[in-house]
Parts: C-alpha cells; sequence; structure tokens
C-alpha cells in the first residue's frame, strides 16, 4: 500500500483509501484513476494518496541494510536488541521482495 505524491501519480492507478477533504470523501476506494481526477487532487492541495499496489522503496536495499545497522549499533551488545534488529531486518527485506 504506497503512500506516494500526488506528483507521481497516473492514470490507471487505483485508489486504496479515499480521497478526502475535511469529512468529505472526494473519491472512494477502488476508483480507478483518470487524467481528470488526477488534476482535480491536484488542484485541491492534497500532498500524498493511496494507491493499491506493492510498496515502492524509495532507497536501495543495501542502503537500508547499512542504516539499520548504524541505528542499531550503539545497543548492538543487548540482547533483546539484537532481536528487535534481527525483526525488522526480517520485515524491511520482505518490502524489497514484492
Amino acid at each position: 500500500m504506497p503512500k506516494i505524491s500526488v506528483d507521481k501519480i497516473e492514470p490507471g492507478m487505483t485508489l486504496l483509501k479515499p480521497v478526502t477533504r475535511g469529512n468529505m470523501v472526494m473519491l472512494n476506494e477502488g476508483t480507478e484513476l483518470t487524467e481528470k481526477m488526477i488534476l482535480k487532487i491536484r488542484s485541491m492541495e492534497i500532498e500524498t494518496i493511496f494507491i493499491d499496489g506493492p510498496s515502492l522503496q524509495s532507497i536501495p536495499r543495501e542502503e537500508m541494510l547499512a542504516q539499520l545497522d548504524m541505528r542499531f549499533k550503539k545497543v548492538e551488545n543487548m540482547p533483546y536488541m539484537n532481536l528487535l534488529k534481527k525483526i525488522v531486518r526480517e520485515h524491511k527485506e520482505g518490502l524489497y521482495e514484492q
């Protein structure tokens, strides 16, 4: 379920969550976007929307793993933190396999 910037949406993408403005639903979930709808969304000052499909990763897998190692470096001698790091690593690697 990628949350993407409205400047990256394209015709044919399908909404995973409704597009709302305040309490009003502008487009329902499951709506396939057209060029006209995209122009309307962009004119409503909405920054991001949720589209149906696999998550798109913004950084390469190797960089993500390096960042994870760096974040856990100060606590690498704590067994429970190593377990947490392993769980986070497995989850993050799974995001790249979709």
